[in-house]
């Protein structure tokens, strides 16, 4: 465990001031532990395996050496061959790191774009092709483009692995193993990871050369800011409760087992006057960044989601996670509560549970390290579910849920942390410089999309 020092600040850290003042300008003005534990020897350009909490601060940890190191070195940007990579699980986790790296990479006169599936390949290889100094990008779109000529790695400098725990558990170790391979032996690799398995030290003991290692907490240790409850009901009373907990004021995210599950959940919430998107692999990539930026502004309260989805989800101020169908296993069940009690601030986790499911349920909570506070919610009603959730908000009309759901309100802001960066064309405003594009240009893209250029 490596000894945190609180009263660091970036600048003392070795940050340039053009990203301190990037920094500040998103109200970052103090380094996370995670950041000040780790940001040393980045910078210095050591190879680092940085393991901490979803929620710590790992993106920026990552960010500030990378966009440093870009920036610092003799190197230009060339076409379809960039310098800095990233590397993630999920689509929506692309786009949160790229509007954490976008201020940060523009501060120092760099560029970046974001390469995933589900979306034809024009814009990706427009970006590539006009010159890009970073790419972040999921690995199955990124061995496409390589293949077809558009990108190569070889000028790589810095390469980070993030959510490596999470790559490896989705299958995509052998592609990532296959992209490292195409990046210079010398370069500099960056593994940032919630928990350490064997699948991630595989690719620690073959691409991280003399690694210094920090540690933020202990594998799989629960965050103290969360209370965990387990409620216990009837599988005939389980929507009761679950309608109830999601009825309040604020945020909530519900997690389902299957794509099925989510989609019949939201239905059923609407016809109980509460508005909620889903989020699930069978959506089109246009429904995902809508319904994650309409969660992401408030204009929804609540997201229904899959854990595979849900792993990119890095939304701040989410109050309450309810386990509607609980995971098989303990790791799943950290990650999901990991969505809740982000960056130090208070959470509350609930699970249901029905009697067919209080053994399993009993064991991954011990595998867990939580001891929830249990509670029988007889008939589907307990006074602790008004606790958890809070008053229970107006119910909204069909009409005015399905308006949501189509229009949205007028004129509501689209959330950073849900826009794709750096993906218009060339020339288009947010092109190669991370700056979403307009209105206008997003409904020619959404046009593009919905005509058919999809991707596999």
């Amino acid at each position: 465990m490596s000894d945190l020092q609180p009263t660091r600040t970036f600048a003392s850290l070795g940050v340039p001031a053009p990203i301190v003042a990037a920094l500040a300008a998103g109200g970052i003005t103090a380094p996370f532990p995670i950041q000040a534990i780790t940001l040393t020897d980045s910078l210095a350009g050591r190879d680092l395996l940085g393991r901490g909490k979803t929620g710590s601060g790992k993106t920026i940890a990552f960010a500030i050496p990378l966009v440093t190191a870009l920036a610092k070195s003799d190197e230009r940007t060339r076409q379809g061959s960039p310098r800095g990579l990233v590397l993630v699980p999920t689509r929506e986790l692309a786009n949160q790191v790229a509007a954490t790296i976008a201020p940060l990479a523009k501060a120092m006169g760099l560029r970046h774009t974001v390469v995933y599936g589900g979306v034809g390949f024009g814009n990706q290889t427009a970006a590539l092709k006009s010159g890009v100094d970073i790419v972040i990008a999921c690995p199955g779109r990124l061995e496409d483009l390589i293949g077809q000529g558009h990108c190569r790695l070889d000028r790589i400098q810095v390469t980070v692995l993030d959510e490596a725990d999470h790559m490896a558990d989705m299958g995509f170790l052998p592609g990532v193993k296959r992209i490292m391979d195409r990046t210079p032996s010398d370069s500099q690799r960056l593994l940032f990871s919630a928990t350490l398995d064997n699948d991630v030290k595989v690719l620690i003991d073959r691409y991280l050369h003399n690694p210094v290692n920090h540690a933020l907490d202990p594998v799989d240790s629960p965050v103290e800011a969360m209370t965990h409850h387990q409620v216990e009901t009837t599988l005939g009373d389980k929507l009761a409760v679950v309608t109830r907990l999601a009825a309040g004021p604020d945020r909530s995210l519900l997690f389902t087992r299957t794509k099925h599950g989510a989609k019949k959940l939201v239905q059923q919430l609407g016809k109980s006057g509460i508005p909620a998107v889903e989020l699930h692999g069978n959506l089109s990539q246009n429904a995902r960044e809508r319904n994650l930026a309409d969660f992401s502004s408030g204009q929804v309260k609540v997201l229904v989601a899959t854990d595979i989805a849900a792993r990119g989800i890095h939304v701040d101020d989410v109050r309450l996670v309810v386990h509607v169908d609980p995971p098989a296993e303990h790791k799943a069940f950290l990650h999901r509560s990991g969505r809740t009690a982000r960056a130090g601030a208070e959470g509350l986790v609930v699970t249901v549970v029905t009697p067919e499911q209080r053994k399993d349920v009993r064991s991954m909570t011990r595998a867990a390290g939580i001891k929830p506070i249990v509670t029988e919610a007889v008939h589907g009603k307990h006074p602790l579910l008004e606790s958890l959730a809070g008053p229970a908000q107006p119910p909204r009309t069909i009409a005015q849920i399905d308006h949501i759901a189509q229009h949205g309100r007028p004129g509501r802001p689209q959330p950073a942390a849900a826009r794709p960066q750096g993906q218009g064309r060339p020339g288009a405003p947010g092109a190669r410089s991370g700056r979403p594009a307009g209105p206008a240009s997003r409904r020619r893209q959404s046009s593009g999309q919905q005509s058919g250029q999809r991707a596999r």
